[in-house]
């Protein structure tokens, strides 16, 4: 269960763009809504956060507003959307060759905003990705390799508990020296690991709080899996589904009747398996990391753009979808050059769940109904820097902090779900002296954060690093940006699967076939899985046009 203790991906905010308003108009797809005006605040320096933009070659349209027919519009010019046609452009281009990705703001990226000012370099949304083979393919294929960077394997990440940041063990062999855990609680856990626990629930999904404690017990829930949970999806693990979050381990205990026997179980179908040379194109990363890119995770987006050229149609926004008579679509967007009609032989949504809803509700009302249950908390990311004397003696290594980052489990009091330091993560993040930190806030468990202010968000973020990480007399801290996503990470409820079936379920009816979902929803919250997920998608919908479609 190490790897749930890991920051990985803390928080992991990738996917199509969040759309900021509760339920907008299916035309109008929104920047982050703004907090409200900040009074006037004494100690807190705040800058803007500015999203590094990009663009494309201007498209040509027919006076009657009408393109030509293409094989697939992406909807949406976030990670996933563009990766889904960088997928098919790479993978597919003799059964997919004429793609466009059609995304309502003027840039490109999503919720992936890096912003780079005074010396700093700081993300606004995702901060970091798993170095996966899929992710590195992606990066290699938009010749970003020479840009990769990685974290240090070895460094720590922390959890707080009883007052201080304790170690988290990096691997199975650790547990017995990390103090994280009582004795009790280490011979719970493994015995429960082993398969000596209760049986799970005949025909009962569990929340992941239901399944850990039953497995491990209430010490790894606690202090290790309840705050990952907060620190991955923000979200509150009594009615997060097990199966559907945490799928790799749900897994374990269905395939080999326990953790550690589904754990051999798959190490021996792995030894078993042909086995296909890996690509030599691809880095090799050592250890359990994570990785960025050398000027910011925006890096990706506008890489991927910029090899898509005038593929990527800014400023287009979907108004209306409809099916035709002999089969494919009619997509009609509002455009700087007015409106514009696509005919498509099939469509990729790849928007948030509860905007995809209201623009398919007029091709299934089973779809859309199905794709508004799903639900998506605010968060909030808070840059801020302190100079290096500000941190702890306690918490520093060698006379620097060193590490991924920290988690505060609900029980310990903390409004502030984790830290990533990020300058101690990658680097060039920070000028000499100072140290920036990357602070989530909110979450399923605090969505009242979109009724404060940006100083009132501040200044609950200082008050818990004063707690645990800065110096209770530190000077006040530099702001550098705080960015508020209120409908953030959607949330895998139990019974994230039944809904999410039900909904491919109607779009796989004859009137709707070749309109396939995709994004955070539908692949998994981390940057990692987006991109893992872009190449299944672009897998289906070049499989669908290659057997059905318009021959």
């Amino acid at each position: 269960m190490t790897t749930l203790s890991r920051l990985a991906d803390l928080p992991s905010f990738a996917a199509p763009p969040p759309l900021l308003t509760h339920r907008p108009p299916p035309s109008v797809f929104l920047t982050p809504k703004p907090t409200k005006p900040s009074p006037p605040h004494h100690f807190f320096k705040l800058r803007c956060s500015v999203a590094k933009q990009s663009t494309v070659t201007p498209v040509e349209v027919a006076a009657d507003g009408a393109i030509s027919s293409v094989d697939c519009v992406v909807v949406g010019g976030g990670i996933s959307g563009l990766c889904i046609a960088q997928a098919l452009a790479t993978k597919h281009n003799d059964a997919v060759p004429n793609v466009i990705v059609t995304e309502a703001r003027d840039r490109v990226g999503g919720n992936i905003i890096t912003v780079e000012k005074d010396g700093y370099l700081w993300e606004e949304g995702p901060n970091s990705f798993q170095p996966s083979d899929s992710m590195l393919t992606m990066l290699v294929d938009s010749g970003l390799k020479d840009d990769l960077v990685l974290g240090d394997p070895n460094a720590p990440r922390f959890v707080l508990w009883d007052g201080k940041l304790r170690p988290v063990p990096s691997s199975p062999a650790d547990i017995a020296f990390f103090d994280l855990m009582s004795i009790g609680g280490k011979v719970r856990a493994a015995f429960g690991a082993l398969g000596i626990r209760p049986s799970p629930p005949p025909g009962q999904e569990e929340s992941v709080e239901e399944f850990v404690r039953r497995n491990l017990g209430d010490e790894v829930f606690e202090r290790l899996i309840e705050p990952f949970c907060s620190g991955v999806y923000a979200g509150d693990p009594s009615k997060l589904s097990m199966k559907a979050a945490f799928g790799k381990v749900w897994n374990l205990e269905q395939n080999g009747g326990s953790i550690i026997g589904g754990a051999f179980k798959a190490i021996q179908e792995r030894n078993r398996a042909p086995k296909t040379p890996r690509d030599p194109r691809l880095p090799k990363p050592k250890g359990q990391t994570v990785g960025s890119l050398r000027k910011g995770l925006s890096m990706l987006p506008d890489a991927l753009s910029s090899r898509l050229g005038d593929k990527v149609k800014l400023s287009w926004k979907l108004s209306g979808i409809s099916k035709l008579d002999k089969g494919g679509y009619t997509l009609t967007y509002e455009t700087p050059e007015g409106l514009v009609s696509v005919l498509s032989k099939s469509v990729v949504m790849t928007i948030p769940s509860y905007v995809a809803s209201s623009l398919l509700r007029p091709l299934s009302a089973a779809a859309a109904d199905a794709l508004s249950k799903f639900y998506y908390p605010p968060v909030a990311a808070v840059s801020i820097s302190y100079p290096k004397e500000a941190i702890r003696t306690e918490c520093l290594i060698d006379g620097e902090l060193k590490g991924f980052g920290q988690l505060h489990p609900r029980s310990q009091g903390l409004k502030t779900l984790g830290t990533i330091y990020s300058s101690s993560l990658f680097p060039n993040r920070a000028p000499a002296g100072r140290v920036l930190l990357l602070n989530y806030i909110g979450g399923a468990t605090n969505p009242g954060i979109l009724s404060k202010t940006e100083s009132e968000l501040v200044e609950a973020v200082h008050q818990d690093l004063k707690k645990v990480l800065i110096k209770p007399n530190a000077k006040d801290p530099l702001v550098l940006g705080v960015r508020v996503w209120s409908q953030a990470i959607p949330q895998f409820l139990v019974g994230h699967f039944d809904v999410l079936d039900a909904a491919n379920a109607a779009l796989r009816d004859t009137e709707t076939q070749g309109l396939f979902l995709g994004g955070n929803y539908v692949s998994g919250v981390a940057l990692g899985r987006c991109v893992e997920g872009a190449y299944d998608i672009a897998a289906d919908v070049a499989n669908f046009l290659s057997q059905y479609a318009y021959k």
